[in-house]
């Protein structure tokens, strides 16, 4: 199954882009992203695209302007995602064919992105916003519209956000950081599946 779970890979190298790309890939993360506030976040992309392609869905986060999401379109990434909701950035992302999850924390910028052509709304800040208010932003927002916490969100926490309604997460610092062994990352890779399984699995099971 494809988990609702997208890997941010904030500060990652070229050098160890594809070692990295493997071990998420082996422990069940399938959706990765690099900001492009990393070291030579193209060349990362690049090289985990002609890698891994076919077995990741592989894309650049902090993406801000449109000339980016042409450089990414050309490298093969398929997945733009932002920190804020920039109408731009999301209509060149649809007109390159990728998918676009920008950044938001308000209706209005929710419904700003949805109009714009947006996959998915990246609630950013998570922690600013929390379970609750999610819940209730949702009472709004169109039937069957994809939502992902991202700032704040870890294995322990996972099981509210799904009871309140969220589709998924992106999942940062707490699973990467520059330095971090392959070990460590994988052992941290598999506890973020195994509680997103878990946290999916009681949701469904109370439906």
């Amino acid at each position: 199954m494809t988990r609702e779970l997208i890997a941010i890979l904030r500060g990652l190298t070229p050098a160890e882009a594809p070692a990295v790309t493997e071990t998420l890939i082996k422990a069940g993360l399938t959706r990765i992203e690099v900001p492009l506030n990393s070291p030579d976040p193209y060349d990362s992309i690049a090289a985990m695209v002609a890698a891994y392609g076919s077995a990741a869905e592989i894309g650049a986060g902090t993406v801000l302007a449109p000339e980016q999401v042409l450089r990414l379109r050309d490298i093969g990434a398929r997945m733009v995602v932002s920190p804020d909701t920039n109408q731009r950035v999301i209509m060149a992302t649809k007109a390159a064919g990728m998918d676009s999850y920008p950044g938001v924390l308000t209706p209005t910028e929710a419904f700003t992105a949805l109009r714009a052509g947006a996959d998915g709304l990246k609630f950013f800040p998570a922690s600013l916003l929390g379970p609750a208010n999610l819940a209730a932003m949702k009472a709004v927002l169109p039937q069957g519209t994809r939502t992902y916490a991202v700032g704040g969100v870890e294995a322990d926490n996972m099981a509210d956000w799904i009871a309140a309604g969220v589709t998924g997460f992106g999942i940062g610092s707490w699973l990467y950081k520059p330095g971090r062994s392959l070990e460590d990352l994988a052992a941290r890779a598999r506890d973020v599946v195994a509680a997103y399984d878990a946290a999916v699995a009681a949701r469904d099971s109370a439906h």
